[in-house]
């Protein structure tokens, strides 16, 4: 009775370490399976280590068909930007400009790199251009049995970079008969709508036929989501401390210099000051005339973009021309073969592949106007500006130069492609009570980006702009015809960079019993994990000649070899407590070797309680992105005073005033590892029949954490980061150091929590209901040695928001052929980023406090058709939108709303219809 309580509860749990989909009979021999954070096969048993698990079925009664949806529903998933709408920038912290839209897993909102995911147990290739994970689109999401988040991080078995944790995505395999499904999601508003249809076949029993084939082909299509088809993305809130901090403009603000139109400064009737820019706009109030404009809210950014410069100045909301989501087209295919060899010894051959595109659209193109340049608008020209009526000291028979969002060149639009594959042959069997796993594998994964619009060769069309042909103040955007030809034979179209990783693995496992000791058997795990990883990005055309394009200098072929050995040990101190212990050493080639050890426990004093824990180290060398990515230089879009040049040099506004700044962000090969020190402790109990709770403390502290800083944190935070401003010989910012770099540390703690219950009522009805939460109770973050740690939970971060509570959670209830799911995901809210860099008083609107988020989805499945099964469903039901946040848009992504967070898509409803022919 005792096994059969047990395995009860580990169907219930959803922290259970084998998470065996089947159901177990006292008359049936318990199969030995492998868990996740343990190579040793055993009879299923709750373990040492909090493991989730997310099956197939849940994932297509929630109508959850992308990575991103499926992150979101996971509450130990970092709140960040590794997703496509996120990355769908060109500033913020971790901006990645070789992202390609790809979707990335960051468990404990440690980073993409610290979080380990693998494909039934084996690691997946990273992506093509990014180069530092694995791209979740990638995955064949038909073909996923299940999916197992290990929490504890660190894992000695697998590898010791995951610190975050691991996901292990298990696909289905031994599958017969044949079955299609087709899905679709549309949205209530319109635009973001997803559809996809997928194939499942197979054919041979292993056991009676001695063989398995089987295959997976899905295709998934996800449609464009503008920032404009959603009300609440609204970038103009000034009364709510929400306003653009920027002057490039649709309808152009005229800058100030020797030898232009308005000299070097202009004065305005009483007032002593001299004004940098000017716009005739603003002058008459009518700045919001134009789509998308409006004056300049200069008070709330007085101590970050200089009053001299915005005064008389037009703002454009940017922020607001966003795409929400990226149009996108993926195609999965798996194939796997498996044949017995003899009783106990079986081959199989699989393949998993991969085509994925992505279209980024970015807002047009800002560019300022310089004599140096020779791209001043000229004198004599027909839209010639002359704001004479305005500004006495104007000077008409001089060029003009102006600060202009470059709409006719169009929205920056990027095409990335990526190919990813593995070919896998594997060995698994058993010798004499011996479980042996032998594998070789070959992965690699390709992104090419082809530029599609809203580039051109920077001379030409500078060329084109200084014939004054163009006409930077139009109210209604248009340019005459001849205008648009000439902008367009300026522009590149076609081919630009091309990324790729590749990934060569043996790997193998032997585990068994060795002898007994009194409270029972010892048995150990033992295994090799040799691995050659490569990296190689290259720019199909030179990108220093196309203006603002997003390219690196080229990084030749850069390779590495890992060689690995670790041994695990199950031993059984009595017969309640079971140590697990684990210790793994890694060699990098480039980098060193690193041996970490991992200790973990179980101890279960009566059937209906369990405690356990576990303590490790943890070790993350630098990806090649990292490390050798070559620099790009690029204009921060939003003013940031230079505190320090400024009080050395008051009232000169070169200093005081500056109209831009340049900075640099890429590789750094002087970066270290990451190291780590964590443990968990937790408990699950089943105090009766039909409901269970897991609760596991956990605790991370890292040291060395790689990350990228903010040029904008840099620039605001001057005595800390001194030495990545970089100054002239006149004192003036040449350019700020924003490229990849060793912080102190972090320390993270929190609790993650596990809810589980089902029974029986009335007529033949079955109910179910889950709970996976994660309360994180502290993040703290030092980016320098000797710097305070501050605390993040529930503060604004420009990386992951450290949310104090995230949950996710499903009552399900059915009867005969009906099955009817509700569930629930709540991100609790947090303080916001402060206007004006938190200095000065706040407008009377501004609300410190973002508010939570929580969205309910409701599906109802009818089982009743033969070899049919229908699925309705309502996702967001009660239509909510993203919580208000005033976040500078240049720092986070999303005019008034954070993507981090919130589905921007709104009520959408969902069908799904599966077919079985046999």
């Amino acid at each position: 009775m005792k096994l059969k309580k047990l395995a009860q509860l580990i169907a219930l749990i959803g922290v259970a370490g084998p998470a065996v989909a089947q159901e177990v009979r006292q008359d049936a021999p318990m199969a030995r399976v492998e868990v996740t954070g343990s190579s040793i096969k055993r009879v299923a048993k709750e373990g040492a280590l909090p493991v989730q698990v997310i099956t197939a079925d849940t994932l297509q009664k929630q109508g959850i068909t992308s990575a991103e949806q499926l992150m979101a529903t996971i509450s130990a998933n970092g709140t960040g930007t590794d997703n496509p709408t996120s990355g769908n920038n060109v500033f913020g912290a971790d901006a990645d400009r070789v992202s390609g839209g790809a979707s990335f897993a960051s468990f404990r909102g440690l980073g993409p790199n610290a979080t380990l995911v693998l494909i039934n147990g084996r690691r997946a290739p990273t992506h093509g251009k990014s180069g530092k994970a694995v791209d979740l689109n990638s995955i064949p999401m038909a073909a996923i049995a299940r999916i197992e988040i290990l929490k504890d991080g660190a894992s000695a078995i697998y590898g010791t970079d995951a610190i975050g944790g691991v996901m292990n995505i298990i696909l289905r395999s031994d599958y017969q008969g044949a079955e299609v499904s087709a899905y679709t999601n549309v949205t209530e508003e319109g635009g973001g709508n997803i559809h996809r249809g997928s194939l499942v076949a197979g054919t041979g029993d292993l056991e009676a036929d001695g063989f398995n084939v089987m295959t997976t082909l899905s295709f998934t299509k996800n449609e464009k989501l503008s920032s404009k088809q959603r009300d609440f993305a609204n970038g103009f809130q000034p009364w709510r401390g929400l306003s653009p901090d920027t002057t490039g403009t649709p309808y152009a603000n005229q800058l100030t210099g020797a030898g232009t139109a308005l000299g070097t400064g202009f004065k305005r009737p009483n007032d002593p000051n001299t004004y940098l820019q000017a716009n005739p706009l603003s002058f008459d109030g009518k700045c919001d005339t134009v789509e998308g404009m409006s004056q300049y809210q200069t008070a709330l950014w007085k101590d970050v973009t200089s009053p001299l410069r915005s005064t008389y100045s037009c703002a454009y909301d940017y922020g607001g021309d966003y795409i929400m989501q990226s149009p996108s087209e993926q195609a999965n295919l798996l194939l796997r073969g498996t044949y017995k060899l003899a009783p106990d010894h079986t081959m199989f051959v699989e393949a998993i592949g991969s085509r994925s595109e992505v279209i980024s659209i970015l807002t047009p193109a800002q560019i300022s106007t310089s004599l140096a340049n020779k791209n001043a608008y000229p004198v004599g020209g027909q839209y010639y500006q002359d704001l004479s009526a305005y500004i006495p000291t104007y000077n008409p028979t001089l060029p003009i130069i102006y600060k202009w969002r470059a709409n006719p060149l169009g929205n920056r639009t990027q095409e990335n492609t990526t190919k990813s594959g593995r070919l896998l042959v594997g060995f698994e069997g058993m010798i004499q009570n011996w479980d042996y796993k032998l594998g070789l594998s070959k992965a690699q994964s390709t992104t090419h980006m082809d530029l599609l619009d809203g580039y051109a060769n920077t001379r030409a069309f500078y060329d084109v702009l200084g014939s004054g042909i163009v006409n930077p103040w139009s109210l209604d955007g248009s340019q005459t015809q001849a205008a648009m030809d000439a902008i367009e034979a300026t522009k590149y179209r076609g081919a630009f960079q091309t990324g790729k990783t590749t990934m060569t693995q043996l790997d193998g496992t032997i585990s068994g019993e060795l002898f007994d000791l009194p409270a029972g058997k010892l048995a150990m795990a033992a295994g090799f994990d040799f691995r050659r990883e490569s990296y190689m990005y290259s720019q199909d055309v030179a990108a220093e000649p196309i203006l603002l394009s997003p390219g690196n200098d080229n990084l030749p072929k850069a390779t590495r070899n890992v060689k690995a050995l670790f041994a695990e040990f199950i031993v059984p101190v009595t017969k309640d407590l079971e140590l697990q212990l684990a210790v793994r050493r890694d060699d990098y080639s480039v980098i060193g070797a690193t041996t970490n050890p991992k200790i973990a426990f179980r101890y279960q004093p009566t059937s209906w309680l369990l405690l356990r824990g576990s303590a490790n180290k943890g070790f993350l060398a630098p990806s090649f992105t990292q490390l050798y990515t070559g620099l790009l230089r690029q204009e921060l879009a939003s003013g940031v005073t230079d505190t320090v040049g400024c009080a050395a040099h008051p009232g000169d506004p070169r200093f005081c005033a500056p109209e831009r700044f340049d900075y640099v962000s890429g590789g750094n090969e002087e970066l270290k590892p990451e190291t780590s020190k964590q443990g968990t402790l937790g408990i699950v109990v089943e105090p009766f029949k039909g409901f269970s709770a897991s609760l596991d403390w956990w605790a991370i502290n890292i040291k060395d954490r790689i990350l990228k800083r903010s040029a904008t944190e840099v620039l605001r935070n001057p005595t800390v980061y001194g030495a990545n401003i970089y100054r002239n010989s006149e004192g003036l910012i040449e350019f700020v150091d924003a490229r990849w770099f060793n912080a102190s540390g972090a320390k993270t703690r929190g609790i993650d929590l596990g809810l589980r219950g089902d029974g029986k009522f009335g007529d033949g009805y079955k109910w179910s209901a889950t709970l996976d939460g994660t309360w994180t109770g502290s993040y703290q973050f030092a980016e320098v040695d000797g710097q305070p740690y501050k605390e993040y939970v529930g503060e604004f971060f420009t990386r992951d928001l450290y949310l104090r509570w995230k949950h996710s959670a499903t009552l399900s209830v059915s009867r005969g052929d009906w099955n009817v799911l509700l569930s629930n995901n709540f991100a609790s809210g947090y303080k916001d980023q402060l206007p004006n860099g938190g200095k000065g008083a706040l407008p009377a609107g501004f609300d410190p406090d973002v508010s939570s988020y929580t969205r309910f989805g409701l599906s109802t499945t009818y089982s009743g058709f033969k070899n049919t099964k229908l699925t309705v469903g309502v996702q967001n039901l009660f239509d909510r939108d993203p919580p208000f946040t005033a976040h500078n848009v240049d720092d986070v992504v999303g005019a008034g709303w954070d993507p981090r967070v919130a589905d921007p898509r709104g009520r959408a409803f969902t069908f799904n219809v599966q077919y079985k022919f046999f």
